[in-house]
């Protein structure tokens, strides 16, 4: 994802709502996310859907490799070579 730009990324909600179309082209064609502001403080942000779904997959896949280190440092884990020599045993059949 795309770092936000202070000056053309910072809305208030307000302005969002008088230029919605407008502001969610500009996130489709940057993909920067654009931050909503209200009464002068953060409030939301206004984020492409192909730019979600990354964050999501990269959350998964980060919780994923904590939960492996979590299963290796509490001995769960299994050898490279005997998952290896298994891997090769089922394409031997």
């Amino acid at each position: 994802m795309n770092r936000i730009i202070l000056d053309e990324d910072i809305h208030s909600v307000s302005d969002f709502r008088a230029n919605a179309n407008n502001l969610l082209k500009q996130v489709k064609k940057t993909k920067r996310p654009i931050v909503l502001t209200q009464h002068g403080k953060s409030y939301a942000v206004v984020l492409d859907v192909s730019e979600y779904e990354y964050l999501l997959e990269e959350i998964e896949l980060l919780r994923d490799i904590r939960n492996a280190r979590k299963e290796i440092q509490e001995g769960k884990g299994i050898p490279h070579d005997n998952v290896y020599d298994a891997i090769m045993e089922k394409f031997k059949k």
